[in-house]
């Protein structure tokens, strides 16, 4: 099937019905709880105090309440074999939303705290599927994922890593949603080309959902993803990707990895610069490539605009960078080496932005890292 056929497929399927019911009710709960902020402002509001912090008035930080509740009523509508699916995506992810919620209303948990209630959802996740990753097409290390242990360990580390990431790259409106959204379109053509047509409407729900958040969040900023939405999204993205690995042996487990590039590699690479800055992994700062992009580029160009409109332009521009790795991935989803390639390059293509941005100037994304980049970094 050619990746035009699986686009008009997706978006043709019954599970469509579904789909624009997670986002309509997404989208008024989210207008609802910004009309009634007096009401819970005083626990739900992000104020602007903070080193991430570049949004200019006091926001709802709860948008993951509204993509849950949209998630809810589309399973309502959706047909059994979609429900079917849909269910342990809501009670796994419950750890990481609720662990999530509880740090945007009291903000007051801690980093470890969270990354394990993520991983404990991709554990819940297995338990009550049977899914976890048992191969990574890795030559060598697919031997040791036959091992249950093994296989479910890695799964929950995996699924708690794409949470924690997706949660890195909300610094902007529009910017998680965007991505997520994509990615779940991307996750939902792939099902589609391989026949897996029940994954594929999940896929697309669950996109909805988020899209019916995007419409708040973008471009005034009037709520803001939060812990909570970032991890559950997160969850949701990384099971959907073991699933689509699992359920179907013609997809490279690499093509899976190369639709969330972006927060994987933004990841790795925060981890790394904080140690080469002896920092703690999970230090805040404001050198996340969307930080960057802003200070450089959209300051730039869109000066004479206002600081929250200049945040949504740089949350989109950044967010639509998934598009060349969902494309790329549905071209090679069946070919271990070409969609190795393809993630790689993906990863140094960030990288060469990257070193871009803080060097003034082109560079190896090798020479870059080799010489340990933020020892001499030069502020955007």
């Amino acid at each position: 099937m050619s990746l035009i056929e699986s686009i008009h497929g997706v978006f043709t399927s019954p599970a469509l019905s579904a789909a624009v019911w997670g986002f309509v009710s997404s989208f008024v709960l989210c207008v609802l709880l910004v009309l009634t902020k007096p009401w819970h402002g005083a626990l739900t509001m992000d104020f602007t105090d903070g080193v991430q912090k570049f949004h200019t008035a006091p926001t709802p930080r709860i948008g993951g309440i509204p993509i849950v509740f949209g998630l809810i009523v589309a399973w309502g509508k959706a047909a059994p074999d979609i429900q079917q699916m849909l269910t342990p995506i809501l009670f796994a992810g419950m750890p990481a939303f609720i662990i999530g919620v509880a740090e945007d209303v009291t903000k007051r948990v801690g980093v470890m705290q969270r990354l394990l209630a993520t991983m404990s959802s991709g554990l819940l996740a297995w338990w009550i599927t049977d899914y976890s990753l048992t191969r990574v097409d890795v030559w060598g290390v697919d031997w040791f994922m036959k091992f249950t242990l093994i296989s479910v360990i890695f799964t929950a580390f995996a699924v708690g890593g794409v949470a924690n990431a997706i949660n890195i790259i909300d610094g902007f409106n529009g910017l998680a949603s965007t991505m997520s959204s994509l990615a779940f379109v991307g996750y939902a053509m792939i099902a589609w080309q391989v026949g897996d047509h029940n994954l594929a409407g999940v896929a697309l729900v669950c996109a909805a959902c988020v899209w019916g958040f995007f419409w708040v969040n973008w471009p005034f900023g009037k709520i803001f993803l939060g812990d909570g939405g970032s991890y559950f999204i997160g969850f949701a993205l990384a099971f959907v990707a073991v699933m689509l690995i699992e359920r179907n042996p013609a997809v490279s487990a690499f093509a899976a990895l190369m639709v969330c590039a972006h927060p994987v590699t933004e990841v790795l690479f925060s981890i790394f610069r904080r140690r080469i800055k002896k920092l703690h992994p999970g230090h805040p700062d404001r050198l996340h490539l969307h930080s960057l992009v802003k200070q450089r580029y959209v300051r730039r160009w869109f000066g004479s605009l206002s600081n929250a409109v200049r945040n949504s332009i740089t949350g989109v521009l950044v967010g639509l960078m998934t598009l060349t790795a969902i494309v790329l991935a549905n071209l090679v989803y069946d070919h271990v080496g070409w969609s190795f390639m393809a993630f790689a390059g993906l990863s140094l293509g960030y990288l060469t932005i990257y070193a871009r941005i803080v060097r003034f100037g082109w560079c190896s994304p090798i020479a870059f890292l080799l010489s340990k980049p933020m020892g001499k970094f030069k502020q955007a």
